[in-house]
């Protein structure tokens, strides 16, 4: 797991290369294992492939989401408000469970924030999602997790770079 940590970067640049269906497998069940708050799995997950779809979810906001128009794949990551308190922290746990699983198999990934993120001066990111993909409104929209093939290797962050600041021991000062 170390390894996987020390590897893994935001991706944002894909080859044109499809996910295989073995790979597309592995990442549904690596989601699915993803720990939650009481066992209430308050989640649900869109697996987009289709580039028509992809492209349209690339313009949700109006920054930070480009990349997503050239992912093999999107994963609109759900929460069902209702099911758990803790459905943002579920959500979140399951996106990056996701993206260490994608490292794991060779692929890149990168994190895209819907949530509390606008389309524009009348709607939010959530709301532009919500009708790309026709979302029930009892879902909420966390985020979107765009993974593919990495067009170029890049390395992870070096020791030295880590904040080792921000780790005090049994109290705080």
């Amino acid at each position: 797991m170390l390894e996987i940590l020390r590897k893994r970067r935001s991706i944002r640049h894909y080859t044109p290369q499809a996910l295989e269906p073995e790979v597309m497998e592995l990442l549904r069940e690596a989601v699915l294992r993803s720990p939650s708050s009481r066992g209430l799995d308050p989640w649900e997950f869109i697996f987009v492939t289709d580039k028509p779809l992809l492209e349209a979810l690339s313009k949700a906001k109006p920054h930070g989401a480009h990349f997503l128009r050239d992912a093999a794949l999107g994963v609109v990551v759900l929460g069902h408000e209702d099911k758990a308190d803790t459905w943002i922290e579920d959500c979140a746990i399951a996106s990056i469970i996701l993206q260490l699983a994608c490292e794991s198999l060779g692929l890149g990934s990168c994190w895209m924030q819907i949530r509390l993120r606008p389309h524009d001066q009348e709607r939010t990111a959530e709301d532009r999602v919500r009708e790309i993909l026709r979302i029930p409104p009892h879902l909420r929209v966390e985020s979107i997790i765009s993974i593919g093939y990495p067009a170029k290797a890049l390395a992870g962050h070096a020791r030295e770079t880590l904040k080792d600041h921000t780790i005090r021991t049994n109290t705080y000062s």
